[in-house]
């Protein structure tokens, strides 16, 4: 189960945040990590919901959700790198779970927020293997 509604990256900002509330200006925003609330400027600051990003896959696009759907069923398999990992083993990382990325668009800071927000999801519980319910 992956929960991506609400949840927005800010540019220059390293933690997810929750949207709160709206204003004509900008967001109030919840950081994840902390729990306080704040008030980001739409002039200042440019807010991502991360249920519009996506990974460049040769002919497309694959929505994040898809992408942190793989990352959970192979995670017993292949550890996810973390984000201070090298380029070399990202990349190793993206070409074995997604072998249709594209190498020519996903840049290495790509992945490294990729990763990084996948992890914080994970320590925010906002992802969770789905187990099987028996009736």
């Amino acid at each position: 189960m992956i929960q991506l509604d609400q949840i927005v990256a800010v540019n220059s900002k390293d933690t997810l945040y929750k949207a709160v509330a709206s204003k004509s200006n900008g967001l109030i925003l919840e950081d994840l990590s902390t729990g306080i609330n704040g008030f980001f400027s739409g002039r200042l600051y440019q807010i991502s919901p991360l249920d519009s990003m996506g990974l460049y896959i040769l002919g497309g696009t694959m929505p994040l959700k898809e992408v942190y759907e793989i990352f959970i069923s192979k995670e017993a398999e292949i550890p996810i790198p973390i984000e201070t990992a090298t380029e070399e083993e990202m990349k190793l990382f993206f070409q074995t779970i997604i072998p249709d990325y594209d190498p020519y668009k996903v840049k290495h800071r790509d992945m490294k927020k990729c990763l990084r927000w996948y992890h914080q999801l994970k320590q925010f519980s906002l992802i969770k293997k789905e187990e099987n319910v028996s009736e």
